[in-house]
This record gives C-alpha cells, structure tokens and sequence, in this order.
C-alpha cells in the first residue's frame, strides 16, 4: 500500500496535505536519502507531525508513496525499450535506465540490497521491489533466450550488481564513474562466442 489514506477518498484539505508532505519527502529523500528527518519533512510541507502521521504511519509508508509512480514510470520504460529495440539492447537500455534512477532515488539502492534501518521498506504486497524484478526478468529471459545474455545471470543478481554501482558510486566527484561501471558489467553479462581458432585442445 502507499499510505493509509491512499485506500480512500480523501476531502479535499486532506489530499492537499497528503500531496504537500509527498513534495516534501521527495524533495528530503533526494538529498538526504531514506534517512530524512520526518519532522523536517513536516515542517516543509507546512504541516504537523500528527498530520504527516496520520497520512503515513510509518517512514517505510511514506517511502513506499514517494517511491511508487517513480517505479511504475521505470517499469514502463521496460515496456517501451521491448517495443522499440531487439532483447539484449532493450535489457542493456533499461538497465541504464535503472542506473540513474536508483542514483536519483538514494534509498531505493540500499533498500534493494537490504540494507539499513529501512531494509524492509519495500517488502509489502504492492512491493516495489517485486515490481522492478518482474520487468528485469522479463527482459532478462528475452535476451538470454536470444543468446544476447550469458544464460547463468539471475534476475537478482544483476539487480543487486547495478544497485551496489549506485551505493559505490554515491557522492562521488565524477558523475560518469557510475555509467563506466555500468559498461563494465554489461560488458560481463554478454554472451561471448569462443572461436575454433581461438579454442584449446
């Protein structure tokens, strides 16, 4: 779920406040990470900590509500790259994709990995988490079945791989570092055809 009062209507003081403290939160969570003062949020958004409370339980709540359409526009672009482009470049176009997003979305990255005081945000029924792994598999299948992905990557794995690219690279000078890494791995998820030439007796 993405906040208590996402399973209602709400009146329309009520929605503004709620949109208020989501602006806010994602704002804080951009440049402090998961970790973000609740108070500071609150304060930002113009309204108490009750008020913020009341919309959202817990951080791990409002985290799932700031996070949620990020997710689904990623997920989409999975969609779009199947559409337009042959598997292994859809899946390498996408995890590109995924690279900058969990660059711009701090806690997104340490959540993946299960890491922090906010390790289980993402593990709800409308888990984000299970929602980018199942639009990673899909891409990952469609390339391995084409041979354009080395068949023993797990969808896991890779997720994990890219993510910890983020986590390394986070706060760091050279804001290509993170997109060279990425090459590196990609470069080792590919599919290399071994030449007769080329192979031993």
């Amino acid at each position: 779920m993405v906040g208590e009062a996402a399973r209602r209507p709400l009146r329309a003081d009520a929605r503004r406040n709620y949109d208020l403290i989501l602006a806010a939160a994602q704002k804080a969570f951009a440049a402090h990470g998961a970790g973000a003062s609740l108070e500071e949020i609150a304060r930002q958004a113009g309204v108490g900590s009750a008020t913020l409370h009341r919309h959202f339980p817990s951080r791990a709540s409002l985290l799932r509500a700031v996070f949620h359409d990020r997710v689904k526009a990623l997920c989409a672009r999975a969609e779009e790259h199947t559409l337009t482009s042959e598997p292994g470049t859809a899946l390498f176009s996408w995890l590109r994709d995924f690279n900058a997003y969990a660059a711009a979305s701090r806690g997104l990255a340490a959540s993946l990995l299960h890491d922090g005081r906010d390790a289980d945000l993402l593990k709800e029924d409308d888990d984000c988490v299970a929602t980018i792994t199942t639009a990673a598999g899909q891409l990952l299948r469609e390339a391995q079945q084409l041979g354009a992905v080395r068949p023993n990557i797990r969808t896991q794995d890779m997720l994990t791989l890219i993510s910890a690219i983020s986590l390394a690279t986070e706060g760091q000078d050279d804001d290509t570092q993170a997109g060279r890494l990425l090459d590196i791995a990609i470069d080792g998820m590919r599919c290399v055809s071994v030449s007769p030439s080329t192979s031993t007796a």
